[in-house]
């Protein structure tokens, strides 16, 4: 079906090929990545549609190559994506937390699996730790994104690009089995509004290697780096990382839907905030006031958005691994003063395991009880 510059199309497609088509649309044009399961669709789409609009694609031979093949070609100004699951980002943190000590921005998408260790191949939310509290060494974080739908798989490449350029840091998206594996109908954008690599690279390019004379104490006309050993060289540095995650806060993302009248918040993301709403869905049509309040940004999390909605109310956190955003949204109600009448309960689902809305209306019903 031939698509014309000025019209949009939708077309049926699993959201890992909805990150390929996404990306190619929001600019671009490298990708560096080794195959493994769930995400492989990804490199699968990108290996014929990035040559097909004047890009690269590279089949790695192991992550850790991917990444620094990613650091490179972003280092050039190249709008420039990895991908992998679980066990293989892991492989990338060294590389990812090089792109975030010399300011370079890349983009990274994680269809989570199982774990910890190997695990298995069905879906997961346990590496929400290592996604939203650095992913790699050293004081940094990776801006961070939750997509819950295909559709949204397509849209956030497009948030991911420009807040990476913008901010020169790394961006992931996390998703997971289900996400990454659903097929839905995807709207993309007309030829016509798609991103241009050059309009994104010209976005900023003081982090670029052209832009050696504005990278602050330590830095080398010859090259980017984020090694720092001259006196006070590194302090500078991590201020200004400082700087830049407090400046994030602005890209907070959230969704909230029936809050208004709800006895009982509940804060899930991803695919279990799709879920979640299936199951609220439900149970409102019985009576039941229950709201969800939904992270899209994971890192900054929203949390002046639902400290907003939380005097006199109660929070069930529902999330697929054993108790991690949990931690968040309790700093985010109770590490200040402020806050009253709230109560914040936990409902982990078991990583590899597929649920639907039944599995969580219990959970749901049990907390409205709760005193």
């Amino acid at each position: 079906m031939s698509q014309g510059q000025n019209s949009s199309e939708r077309i049926l497609i699993k959201g890992n090929e909805a990150v390929a088509f996404g990306a190619v649309d929001a600019g671009c044009r490298c990708y560096f990545g080794y195959p493994i399961t769930p995400q492989n669709e990804i490199p699968e789409v990108l290996s014929s549609l990035l040559p097909e609009n004047g890009g690269q694609f590279v089949q790695a031979e192991s992550e850790v190559a991917a990444v620094n093949m990613l650091l490179g070609a972003a280092a050039c100004g190249i709008p420039a994506l990895t991908s992998s699951s679980s066990c293989g980002i892991s492989l990338m943190q060294e590389g990812i937390s090089y792109m975030a000590g010399s300011h370079i921005p890349g983009v990274m998408v994680n269809m989570q699996r199982g774990g910890p260790g190997l695990g298995d191949i069905g879906p997961s939310q346990g590496d929400y730790f290592q996604a939203v509290k650095g992913g790699g060494h050293g004081d940094h974080r990776n801006l961070t994104l939750a997509p819950a739908t295909a559709q949204e798989c397509y849209d956030f490449m497009f948030r991911a690009f420009a807040l990476a350029f913008k901010y020169a840091n790394p961006v992931m998206v996390l998703g997971d089995a289900i996400v990454g594996q659903i097929k839905e109908p995807v709207r993309r954008v007309a030829p016509a509004d798609a991103v241009s690599p050059e309009a994104l690279a010209a976005m900023s390019k003081d982090w670029r290697l052209e832009g050696f004379g504005k990278r602050g104490a330590g830095a080398s006309p010859r090259l980017l780096k984020s090694v720092y050993l001259a006196e006070g060289a590194l302090a500078e540095r991590n201020r200004m990382l400082m700087a830049k995650h407090e400046a994030m806060k602005a890209e907070c993302a959230w969704e909230c839907v029936d809050v208004e009248d709800a006895e009982l918040v509940v804060v899930a993301f991803g695919s279990i905030g799709r879920i979640a709403r299936s199951a609220i869905r439900q149970l409102r049509a019985e009576g039941h006031k229950i709201g969800l309040f939904r992270p899209i940004t994971l890192f900054p999390f929203p949390e002046e958005a639902l400290r907003a909605i939380a005097p006199g109310r109660r929070f069930l956190v529902m999330e697929q691994n054993t108790g991690q955003m949990v931690e968040d949204v309790r700093l985010a109600l109770f590490a200040q003063p402020g806050i009253t009448g709230s109560s914040v309960l936990w409902h982990g689902i078991m990583p590899g395991l597929f649920i639907g809305a039944d599995a969580l209306r219990d959970p749901m019903l049990q907390a409205l009880k709760e005193k």
